[in-house]
């Protein structure tokens, strides 16, 4: 039988992503249990202990808030979500809008990329025999913008 890997908290930080500091400032709101401690009072952290860290980490970049996190993190890492409605329809909400935002986002890097086009400095040089290039594309403007986008 072969006992679990132990961790002290810096190990556990650097496997976890997560500072020092903001362990024990988890602990301390009880986002994060209680650690297990040595006999001279050490912490000491296991697997179980850093999936819960880096599920932290995962759902604060989602954008929910600590408290909105805290139903998610006290769960078991295999419970079935389903067994859980309320949370379960919560987290199908900030699902849709985490998708919404990505849509969002794409069209902001779609408008980007047409200002980027459109800089005189980007484009290439004019292959006619005329020194002038002439610029066919159609104006930027929101309408054009948005209709493009949405096909």
């Amino acid at each position: 039988m072969t006992l679990p890997k132990a961790f002290s908290i810096k190990e556990a930080a650097y496997q976890s992503g997560l500072s020092e500091d903001t362990i024990r400032y988890y602990e301390k709101i009880q986002l994060l249990p209680q650690p297990h401690r040595k006999s001279n009072g050490h912490r000491v952290y296991d697997n179980t202990d850093i999936e819960k860290m880096i599920l932290v980490i995962c759902l604060k970049k989602t954008g929910l808030s600590l408290e909105e996190m805290r139903p998610y993190i006290h769960l078991s890492l295999d419970s079935d979500l389903t067994d859980y409605p309320e949370l379960y329809h919560m987290l199908q909400q900030h699902q849709q809008t985490i998708q919404e935002h990505i849509q969002s986002l794409q069209k902001i890097s779609y408008f980007i990329d047409v200002v980027l086009e459109r800089t005189p400095s980007l484009r290439p040089p004019a292959t006619s025999c005329t020194s002038e290039s002439q610029d066919h594309r159609a104006p930027l403007n929101r309408h054009n913008l948005l209709k493009s986008s949405v096909s």
